[in-house]
């Protein structure tokens, strides 16, 4: 299982947890996995063509994942990040 950091805008979808865990061969399996458990979550992440959304990076062991198709290996530690933005 990975452990997933939830940034606190998206807490509210896992009943305020900061770790969570998820299974999954990719990230997009990882996420599927998680809104099953978390039902709401992946929508907030992944756009509705698939996609990463524009302000979120995903990392896999501290570095940038790549894409969601970015295996994901037992004990891996995901990080969503969300980019602040505005002017």
């Amino acid at each position: 299982m990975a452990l997933i950091a939830i940034p606190t805008p998206l807490r509210k979808y896992t009943n305020n947890a900061r770790q969570v865990e998820s299974n999954g061969e990719t990230l997009r399996a990882v996420f599927d996995d998680l809104d099953a458990r978390y039902p709401g979550i992946k929508f907030r992440v992944i756009d509705e063509q698939g996609r990463l959304r524009e302000h979120f990076k995903l990392f896999v062991n501290q570095r940038l994942a790549p894409t969601l198709e970015t295996p994901i290996a037992a004990n891996d530690s995901i990080q969503i990040i969300l980019a602040i933005s505005g002017g």
